[in-house]
């Protein structure tokens, strides 16, 4: 499991391979200068619920990683996260789908 960090106080846990999605997905959106909420549930050992931030180029993000390698990514995963980044809804994990191609160019 990874974390991600945000403004240095709030963290949460994701799968390396979720996480990873999420950096491109995020990166993304900071370098075009588009501030977006991120969304998602709680742990139920928090207390459940959700949580939702938003990101702007200001904020100080940490993409902490478990593991050593970088994951294979999905070019289908990654446009479905931005679709829901690009949402007024803002950014929140979607199931992956398949994937036709590999996408380590898609940064």
């Amino acid at each position: 499991m990874g974390k991600f960090v945000y403004e240095n106080s709030l963290r949460v846990d994701f799968d390396d391979r979720v996480l990873a999605h999420l950096q491109v997905v995020i990166g993304n959106k900071l370098r075009r200068n588009e501030p977006f909420y991120f969304a998602w549930k709680d742990d139920a050992s928090l207390g459940g619920g959700r949580t939702i931030v938003w990101v702007h180029s200001q904020a100080s993000l940490v993409f902490k990683f478990h593991g050593g390698r970088q994951p294979i990514l999905n070019r289908a995963w990654l446009d479905a996260l931005m679709f829901t980044a690009n949402a007024p809804t803002g950014l929140y994990v979607v199931p992956e789908p398949p994937d036709d191609t590999s996408s380590a160019d898609y940064v």
